[in-house]
């Protein structure tokens, strides 16, 4: 099966049933090329319904999340011409090349010095250069580079930390994934006003944790 029928049988087979049936979205998924952001020994995976280990013996989690999820993500994302964008985990990049074919710019937080630079070859060859990919831990975020109109976590968290959300713009949207497993929703967190957020849950999902946020401290007996 060639790269061409196994995108569209993704699209077709994950991605719409998966209620995601944004036209901007499903076309960009056309066009931004999943297999070029894929590591080179996982090639055959890039449109299986699973999370793609990016390191061949790295970092437990440092994955590409479904296919599904990420274009979930970016459908809730609603990303528009002039937002400026935040993303923290960038793994191989490929979330951030989709966000940015939408956005002003992507600016996108990767702890991992080897992917980070994979990341921005990767973001080089698809011809994408409104993203900047800094090698850091991004569970801060980037507040003198902001405010934000979207950020995005690319990945799972405990909770979502108030020093983020205080990072948007009014208007602005954070999107992650959060809970313990077995039990995670997506979240989609709206700054309505200076001091005031709105959450919707939308959907359920499990993802990988991002490295740098604390966990819930668990009781023992």
């Amino acid at each position: 099966m060639n790269n061409d029928i196994a995108r569209f049988n993704m699209i077709e087979q994950q991605i719409r049933p998966w209620e995601v049936l944004d036209g901007q979205v499903l076309s960009l998924l056309s066009v931004v090329k999943r297999e070029n952001f894929v590591p080179l020994a996982h090639k055959a995976l890039a449109f299986v319904d699973m999370e793609v280990p990016l390191q061949a013996s790295g970092t437990a989690g440092k994955v590409m999340l479904a296919p599904r999820v990420e274009a979930r993500l970016l459908q809730n994302a609603a990303v528009q011409r002039t937002d400026k964008v935040l993303e923290i985990g960038t793994g191989s990049g490929y979330m951030a090349a989709l966000l940015a074919s939408q956005a002003a710019s992507v600016l996108t937080f990767e702890m991992d010095a080897s992917l980070a630079q994979q990341a921005r070859n990767n973001l080089q060859s698809a011809d994408i250069h409104n993203v900047e990919v800094r090698n850091s831990d991004g569970s801060q975020g980037a507040a003198a580079d902001g405010p934000f109109d979207v950020i995005v976590l690319s990945g799972s968290v405990p909770e979502v930390p108030q020093n983020l959300l205080n990072q948007l713009k009014v208007g602005g949207r954070l999107l992650a994934v959060v809970g313990e497993e077995p039990v995670m929703r997506a979240n989609v967190i709206t700054r309505i006003a200076e001091q005031q957020w709105q959450t919707s849950q939308p959907w359920d999902t499990c993802a990988p944790r991002l490295q740098g946020f604390p966990e819930h401290k668990r009781f023992s007996f």
